[in-house]
């Protein structure tokens, strides 16, 4: 007999649906699964058999043959042993079929038949709604997330008896939650930029990027303040749309770091990975493709503490994601793509010691040394970094003293009224904010007026900016007219543009 089932999957961080097909015919006992099953799915074979024999139901004795279609994409992880399993059961006539036709199944089973959660469930139930499927049934610890998705009815249950109980009837599913139970957050304390002394031109330097969502290197001598700046920066940020967090949401249950009871990621991500972060880490792959730090970090920040430290493959893995807003995995079996578009905020020493150019402690590197620490860096990596900033040590008076600068919400409500101007003048384009425009909208809305022309081509002829520096520039001075709430961009704009983009040539 024959039976079929529906069950999801993921590629990318897109869910597709999967057609689970079940035929029992006669012959010698086996049990295959055929339609490029990894090694996740293909152990589902002994996982769905004890689960079915401990949960008092009949394992047929039978030749045992599952289908997954579509047959030539490769199915990964334990979220479909429920619908196989309820496949089994439906093809021995236990289950009506008629009921699996409205349904979408997903679940790990244990051996004892209860329901382990999955990964991927937010993706997985968005390809329920699109498919026109009116109901999914899951396991309890996914329901959080899954009912984050309008218009999709959620039955949780426990184990694989509850399961067959729903669907044949005998019992009624669990009431539903109200709807705001589904906008639960991560929540957390967010660290205040009033906390951090002095620093004013670092503060101002972090509210431009904020505003346009640039890129941001500070570089300073050994605790100037660098890496507090930096942690400080997502709570100048504005929240994440409800289209950005279901994106954001999206790549962290697929990468399982979906705290507890968290059913929607609502604060912009920050992301810190250590300096001996591999190329795969940062970009994402392995064996089994994963999203990387780039991609954990969309629509927030990627920290990257000691810069030069970090090998010169892995940096320049960046390039790609910085200017394209997404990375591509490719692999035999097909290619995968991940959204990765992110603000980079960067903090390195000058030196090796880390004290070149500092007037309280002698720098004890030489010339050579220091041009290979810097060399680390690429120009073209450079090149994407629109606002570089010098940290200098604090002066004791500063240190010491009580005076504190604005707060974070204070900056916050400037940064989120730059970023309401940009959409505004953005809107229907496809982007929301200055860093990502391109060609086109920069010819548009980042004109110049005389002055402003001549300002610009000093600079690039003085400091050799490149086509793309040039490019940023004028993207961050229209970030920086936006602050002030001008329309056009002035010299004085412009200025203060130059003044962040001319660091790098000064110290490198």
């Amino acid at each position: 007999m024959l039976a079929t089932t529906l069950s999801a999957a993921v590629n990318g961080i897109e869910g597709y649906l999967v057609e689970v097909e079940v035929d029992l015919s006669n012959g010698l006992p086996c049990f295959d699964i055929v339609g490029l099953a990894d090694v996740a799915v293909k152990e589902a074979r002994e996982r769905v058999r004890a689960a079915i024999k401990n949960s008092g139901l009949p394992f047929p004795l039978h030749r045992i043959t599952v289908n997954m279609a579509p047959a030539d994409v490769k199915k990964e992880g334990a979220a479909h042993d429920l619908p196989i399993a309820l496949g089994i059961l439906a093809a021995q006539g236990l289950v009506p079929p008629d009921i699996l036709r409205e349904v979408v199944l997903l679940g790990e089973l244990a051996l004892d038949g209860a329901l382990r959660p999955i990964h991927g469930v937010l993706p997985m139930v968005l390809a329920v709604r699109q498919a026109g499927k009116p109901k999914v049934l899951l396991p309890e610890q996914n329901l959080a997330e899954a009912r984050v998705v309008e218009g999709v009815r959620c039955l949780p249950a426990a184990d694989l008896k509850e399961a067959v109980a729903i669907l044949t009837g005998r019992l009624a599913p669990r009431e539903e939650a109200p709807a705001q139970a589904a906008s639960a957050t991560a929540a957390g304390p967010v660290e205040d930029l009033a906390d951090v002394k002095g620093q004013e031109q670092a503060k101002r330097a972090l509210e431009v990027a904020a505003a346009g969502g640039h890129n941001i290197l500070m570089i300073g001598p050994p605790g100037s303040g660098k890496t507090m700046l930096a942690r400080r920066l997502p709570g100048i940020l504005p929240e994440l749309t409800m289209e950005e967090a279901l994106e954001v949401t999206k790549i962290y249950s697929i990468a399982g770091l979906l705290g507890a009871g968290v059913a929607l990621v609502r604060r912009r991500p920050f992301r810190a990975p250590h300096h001996t972060t591999s190329m795969a880490g940062l970009a994402g792959g392995g064996r089994f493709p994963r999203p990387g730090e780039v991609s954990l970090a969309h629509h927030g920040v990627l920290f990257l503490d000691e810069l030069p430290e970090f090998s010169r493959e892995a940096l320049e893995v960046l390039r790609q994601p910085l200017e394209d807003g997404v990375v591509t995995i490719s692999r035999a079996a097909g290619s995968l793509t991940y959204p990765s578009r992110f603000m980079l905020a960067a903090a390195m020493n000058p030196c090796p010691c880390g004290f070149s150019g500092d007037p309280s402690r002698p720098c004890r590197c030489t010339p050579v040394q220091i041009q290979r620490y810097r060399s680390r860096i690429s120009g073209p990596l450079l090149d994407r970094i629109d606002v570089q900033i010098e940290v200098p040590r604090l002066k004791q008076e500063e240190l010491m003293g009580n005076a504190t600068g604005e707060d974070s919400a204070t900056v916050r409500a400037r940064v989120i009224a730059a970023r309401e101007r940009q959409a505004w003048r953005l809107a229907g384009r496809g982007i929301y904010c200055n860093a990502h425009m391109g060609p086109r909208e920069i010819k548009e809305f980042c004109l110049l007026d005389e002055a402003g022309q001549n300002l610009l081509a000093r600079a690039t002829a003085q400091f050799g900016l490149s086509a793309r520096a040039h490019h940023r520039v004028l993207k961050l001075a229209r970030t920086i007219a936006d602050l002030a709430g001008e329309e056009r961009i002035g010299p004085q704009h412009l200025a203060e543009a130059i003044q962040y983009r001319i660091l790098d040539r000064r110290v490198f």
